[in-house]
């Protein structure tokens, strides 16, 4: 795990652990913020961002920027310089971004790149609907 070898306050500590812990997910500043605050160490977001985009300049933490109508999301990838690309869902209900794996989606995008030509960016690619949760809410 590659810390920064400045000094490191109590606030960058608990943000790192923040992602750390949450490296399986997108993250917003949002919802580091509301943690950090949860857990008695409010940060202003402007301080977050910062540090945020230290992280990825130091390569532990990859930015995704989906649309132009939302903030951009964050996800720890430590070590793993050569974090593969997935594509994203996007829950219109609760607007959570899940990434997703799937051998059937890099099929499309082989398909789409011999047939016609066109190279897709996954980590830029989002499929919209309803997840499950709020699907099983809706049906209650």
């Amino acid at each position: 795990m590659k810390r920064d070898t400045g000094y490191n306050t109590r606030q960058k500590e608990k943000l790192l652990d923040y992602l750390i812990d949450n490296r399986d997910v997108h993250t917003s500043v949002q919802k580091i913020s509301a943690y950090l605050a949860s857990e008695g160490t409010p940060v202003g977001t402007a301080t977050i961002y910062r540090q945020l985009d230290r992280l990825v300049e130091q390569g532990t933490v990859r930015k995704y920027v989906i649309d132009g109508k939302t903030g951009a999301c964050y996800q720890y990838i430590g070590n793993e310089h050569d974090c593969h690309e997935h594509f994203h869902l996007k829950c219109v209900c609760c607007e959570r971004l899940i990434h997703i794996d799937c051998e059937h989606l890099l099929g499309i995008n082989k398909h789409i790149l011999e047939h016609h030509d066109f190279s897709v960016d996954s980590s830029k690619t989002v499929f919209y609907g309803i997840c499950s949760e709020c699907r099983k809410s809706e049906e209650k």
